[in-house]
């Protein structure tokens, strides 16, 4: 794709979970981890067919008619860094829109990006969400297929920048849950972004292909010990789904 195209897999106009404020969320097509425990409708639902593509131009004039009803505009995945030139492009011209420019300009990723592309985007970007799906290399590995070091890198880099506005940590029954693990992500996160909102998600089968599809959902009792530790860790912003 060029730097004025890229492949979307679907809109939301309106969108409250998807960064601050009441959003406007593109999808981008494909991911770089093969996560077993994704539930994604969005970007699930168009695997059997092929993403469309879209310009910068047209995104924009997507977005335009609901604009005075926004607080900003957010792009997720699949994995929207793997796109992030077409990224930089949207929220460049958002930026620079007369009736846009006042919109925030989010990125809602899985944190498995270079340096580089977080300072590709850093001048046009106001915030960051990044999932941890484990902080175990072993557990990440299992669920994703992928080592986790590219992400908690991210998150330092981000913190750094000032742009991590969220850390999301999706708890899965037998792989991330247990108290060693919920522990050592805790003391970590708190040692490098203390301030940040933390949003604790229990996993939930219902959605998910196989063998996802077979395991348990998280549990109320784990979720609310999970909400326990983080706030011990003195994380003010917890927010439990």
């Amino acid at each position: 794709m060029s730097v004025n195209h890229g492949l979307l897999a679907d809109v939301v106009e309106f969108s409250c979970v998807d960064g601050p404020g009441n959003r406007f969320v593109a999808f981008l097509q494909g991911c770089n981890f093969d996560c077993i425990a994704c539930h994604n409708p969005y970007t699930i639902a168009v695997r059997s067919r092929q993403a469309r593509d879209v310009s910068v131009d047209d995104l924009v004039e997507r977005v335009r008619p609901v604009a005075p009803f926004l607080s900003g505009v957010t792009v997720s995945g699949g994995e929207a860094t793997r796109q992030a030139a077409f990224v930089r492009a949207f929220f460049a011209a958002v930026k620079d829109d007369a009736e846009l420019g006042g919109l925030t300009t989010f990125v809602d990723s899985n944190g498995c990006a270079p340096p580089s592309t977080w300072a590709a985007l850093d001048p046009v970007m106001d915030g960051a969400m990044i999932d941890l799906k484990a902080f175990d290399p072993v557990a990440h590995r299992l669920l994703t297929g992928h080592s986790n070091e590219p992400v908690l890198r991210s998150i330092e880099l981000l913190a750094g920048l000032g742009k991590l506005h969220e850390v999301r940590l999706l708890l899965v029954p037998g792989f991330n849950d247990g108290p060693p693990a919920l522990e050592h992500t805790a003391k970590w996160l708190a040692g490098v972004a203390p301030d940040v909102r933390v949003k604790v998600i229990g996993f939930r089968s219902h959605g998910t292909a196989p063998p996802a599809s077979h395991w348990d959902d998280e549990s109320p009792e784990v979720l609310r010990w999970a909400e326990e530790i983080l706030r011990v860790e003195g994380f003010a912003d917890v927010v439990v789904v």
